[in-house]
């Protein structure tokens, strides 16, 4: 565990060097203790691959030397997170429209595997991920779990605008577009949910530590798709 300043109204804390299940459980364990631990000054907690960072309020801590006053409360209460017992994870499932227009990338994630096109979906809604963080932009979730059969570099050019909703793989991990956005990654397919929407109470579908499945669906069921 490293305790690193972030300017002067965050603290830094790293719990690994790897993207893997041992690391994200310790920063879950961490995010979760500090949460409960209503430190005071606390404005917002940020969890990573491998960290947490936390943003504070140097004049609601009770000390003039802020950062210090909070990292010596920190050591003790992030002890040995290993020990915690994960908390009952939420499952949540996609369906997914695989191909066609929607997943423009299909083939070409094919063809590099020698698969079928078929045999791509299959391997692909077969897998449970985990949501490792939420990032780069609101709602898009980083999603471990991917079979490292279906392990794909990025494009070598980005687009300019991928959908609301379009299912790709980047790498080692998978995820969805909650918005459009330029983006690098290869498109599988595309789903009908609404992964982020600011008006409703929890404005993304997705949470750190999350499980999440995806279904494949028809065209028909995807231009049917109710909320």
């Amino acid at each position: 565990m490293r305790f690193t300043p972030l300017g002067d109204q965050a603290i830094t804390i790293t719990l690994g060097d790897s993207i893997d299940e041992p690391t994200r459980r310790r920063v879950h364990a961490a995010t979760s203790r500090i949460e409960r631990a209503a430190l005071p000054g606390i404005v917002d907690l940020v969890p990573g691959f491998a960290s947490v960072t936390l943003h504070y309020d140097p004049a609601a801590v009770p000390a003039e030397a802020s950062y210090e006053f909070l990292v010596e409360r920190l050591t003790p209460l992030l002890a040995s997170t290993s020990d915690d017992t994960p908390p009952s994870a939420r499952v949540i499932e996609i369906p997914v429209c695989y191909g066609g227009d929607l997943g423009p990338d299909l083939g070409d994630v094919a063809a590099r595997h020698e698969m079928s096109e078929d045999e791509v979906i299959a391997l692909h809604s077969a897998g449970d991920y985990v949501v490792y963080m939420v990032g780069f932009m609101p709602g898009f979730a980083y999603l471990g779990g991917l079979a490292d059969r279906l392990v794909t570099p990025r494009r070598s050019a980005p687009r300019k605008a991928v959908p609301a909703g379009a299912v790709g793989i980047g790498g080692a991990q998978t995820g969805v577009y909650p918005m459009i956005s330029p983006g690098g990654w290869n498109l599988l397919g595309q789903t009908p949910r609404v992964v982020f929407d600011p008006t409703r109470a929890e404005p993304s579908l997705f949470a750190t530590g999350d499980h999440v499945r995806f279904r494949a669906i028809t065209r028909g069921e995807f231009d049917t798709w109710r909320e």
